[in-house]
């Protein structure tokens, strides 16, 4: 039985703690959060200790992995000492906050050795996994063009109002955006360049933001945002023209449009679908379930992590920073 221990108690550790507890071979036998009441709620399912904070946890818990699910501006110092005390680490996204906390992390990994996955979990969603296979058996030849979005009203659940923060979170391009951009890069590879607009709210922080990339004479545009009305749906898809049909996911779910005429739905099976009581824009433990299915699997036969690895993690991050750096910072003052 692997152990765990997870850091942060808050809407992302309540969706790991739920799908840890969907994975036979794994048991979370110790939380952390500075919110009392948090750790309590999770203590409580899986009936662990709890510890006052996330590195007085990483110092004293007899675990094999350690889960880290707080926000963004505290990945990095956790995630060092955890790599220093355990070899398995699983980072939410995104993995860190700029280009010096990510070589940071590479060479505390390349030290230490240790299994790190990052929380990249679009590379785990059933449609995108679909995508990302017709792709790779180039099912409907070579991709002409592509557009990705993702799109939701705001979200509220932040503890201290830590995502609303430019230097805690990296503004919406970084935190919500980069689920996208990843999967681009997974999917095409790295760009050749970029463009990108930003709309700002009234403190001048980044809340919606519109980037074409290139790939050799092909356009792939990316858009997110999370500034919506509270009644907006949330939305996120895809639209790839491919030489033979173009593939979409939006509210009416997954369709193929074949060019020669012609359209079918495939049919996807989940491999895990749950509802849950967390909160946020989900309704679906899904890819949050595969992602750590995936990684608990590796680790107990001993594989190498390999779809989303810390390296790619770093990788994104580092292109979202491009993206910000051209629109004129995270906040402009």
């Amino acid at each position: 039985m692997l152990k765990v221990g997870l850091i942060g108690c808050g809407f992302m550790g309540g969706m790991h703690s739920a799908c840890y507890k969907a994975i036979d071979g794994v048991e979370v036998v110790a939380v952390a959060d500075v919110r009392l009441e948090k750790a309590q709620e999770i203590a409580r399912v899986h009936n662990a200790e709890i510890y006052a904070t996330g590195m007085e946890l990483i110092e004293n818990a007899n675990v094999d992995i350690i889960d880290i699910c707080l926000p963004t501006y505290l990945h990095t110092e956790h995630a060092v000492a955890a790599m220093k005390k355990v070899k398995n680490v699983f980072i939410e996204k995104p993995v860190c906050l700029n280009e010096a906390e990510g070589e940071l992390l590479l060479k505390t990994q390349k030290e230490t050795g240790a299994n790190v996955q990052i929380g990249q979990v679009i590379r785990f969603w059933d449609e995108y996994v679909w995508l990302k296979e017709v792709f790779d058996k180039k099912e409907y030849g070579e991709v002409l063009s592509a557009a990705f979005c993702r799109l939701s009203s705001r979200p509220t659940w932040a503890w201290d109002n830590w995502l609303h923060t430019a230097d805690k979170s990296g503004s919406m391009a970084l935190d919500l955006h980069v689920h996208d951009v990843d999967f681009m890069r997974y999917m095409l590879g790295e760009p050749d360049g970029l463009t990108s607009t930003a709309v700002r709210n009234a403190d001048g922080v980044i809340e919606q933001i519109f980037t074409t990339y290139t790939y050799g004479g092909k356009a792939v545009s990316v858009e997110g945002c999370w500034d919506y009305p509270a009644d907006f749906p949330f939305t996120a898809g895809f639209r790839v023209k491919f030489e033979k049909a173009t593939v979409v996911l939006d509210a009416g779910g997954l369709a193929v449009y074949f060019v020669d005429g012609g359209s079918f739905k495939p049919e996807i099976k989940p491999a895990f679908e749950a509802d849950n009581d967390i909160g946020g824009n989900l309704s679906s433990l899904g890819g949050y379930y595969n992602e750590l299915k995936y990684f608990v699997d590796n680790i107990a036969e001993g594989k190498a992590l390999e779809v989303a690895p810390l390296c790619e993690g770093v990788k994104s991050v580092n292109l979202i920073l491009k993206e910000i750096a051209f629109v004129g910072g995270a906040q402009k003052k």
